[in-house]
């Protein structure tokens, strides 16, 4: 194997040994298959290509002090990655095939998951698509779940730095009542002008309004948005955002530290009185936001010291890396091992 400097890993693809696959054919999903391949051969009238049946999900596997590897909380992935099926009429991959196909992708390429101590990971990335042919807007009669994987750095280049944000209007990252609320590639693709267009100008990433009224905040840009204020965890609600199980685990942190929790829509006016802002989710997990700008209005909202994540952004990210490297107790029994 190469010689990997992993503490400065990049978030990026990382070509790895292996990658396992399994098809949905007849009615019935096949057996596991194990590849070296990185290319998928699939029908050019493939329903992933023309109409968008195409799901996934993004995990991490931890390498613990003790050496031993650690998923965190996969269910909730195999849960979403169902729901994300069902809203567009995909076959569901079971639990139980898709924890077995996870663990058999970390296990094979198991030199990849970083050592314990370089704030590194072993992405992963378990893939749905529609691979039988339809020429017609029809669902596909065959899937394909494969799972591949690869050691990841931090999702922003400033790592747990407050980053720079900007709020857009004239692009919406999801209609209401459309696929805002599930894992597929649409929603992304759909923000990509906005979020290359701040990157451009000097943002990490933005933050997208609901699209009905643009009063409230949605995500921030791929991933939940969170704000803090007198003692509460606050962060939006609305059937168009992607239920995020960083965030879920984070609320639920919150009320064990003691803080109030509310789930609730969020006024762009209320960003005002925020004490401290961040972005959450599997490849970022926390990001403080330091400041956020209206690219319409030109309105800037501030949070905390300059240059400084908040208290409790601090407090939450170090106790959630601490579950997920094995440092800090498991009282919820979000942590499984690949052994």
């Amino acid at each position: 194997m190469q010689n990997i400097d992993w503490g400065k890993l990049p978030f990026g693809y990382f070509q790895t040994d292996y990658n396992v696959r399994c098809y949905y054919r007849n009615g019935e999903w096949g057996k596991i298959e194990v590849s070296s391949s990185p290319q998928v051969s699939i029908h050019m009238a493939a329903t992933c290509l023309h109409y968008g049946q195409q799901a996934f999900e993004g995990m991490k596997a931890y390498r613990g002090r003790d050496g031993r590897i650690r998923l965190f909380r996969w269910e909730e992935n195999a849960k979403r990655m169902q729901r994300s099926a069902d809203g567009i009429l995909m076959s569901r991959v079971p639990e139980e095939l898709f924890h077995e196909m996870v663990s058999k992708a970390v296990r094979l390429n198991e030199k990849y998951v970083p050592p314990f101590g370089h704030g590194a990971a072993l992405y992963i990335r378990p893939l749905l698509i529609g691979t039988g042919v339809q020429v017609g807007v029809n669902p596909a009669k065959e899937y394909l779940f494969l799972v591949f994987v690869g050691p990841v750095g931090p999702y922003f280049k400033e790592g747990f730095n407050p980053v720079k944000m900007q709020i857009v209007r004239d692009y919406d990252r999801a209609a209401p009542q459309g696929t805002g609320h599930i894992k597929v590639g649409g929603n992304y693709a759909g923000s990509l002008f906005a979020s290359e267009r701040a990157k451009a100008e000097g943002y990490a990433s933005v933050i997208f309004l609901e699209a009905k009224e643009k009063i409230y905040i949605d995500e921030a840009g791929p991933a939940n948005f969170f704000g803090i204020k007198d003692n509460t965890y606050i962060t939006p609600k609305s059937s168009s955002i992607l239920p995020s199980i960083t965030n879920m685990s984070l609320m639920q942190m919150a009320e064990d530290m003691g803080m109030k929790v509310e789930r609730r829509e969020v006024p762009v006016d209320e960003l005002g009185s925020l004490e401290e802002a961040g972005a959450c989710g599997t490849a970022a997990i926390i990001s403080p936001i330091g400041r956020i700008d209206d690219r319409e209005t030109g309105q800037s909202y501030t949070f905390g010291k300059e240059g400084e994540a908040g208290p409790w952004s601090t407090k939450l990210f170090k106790k959630l890396q601490g579950i997920q490297y094995g440092e800090e107790p498991d009282t919820h029994g979000w942590v499984s091992f690949v052994d």
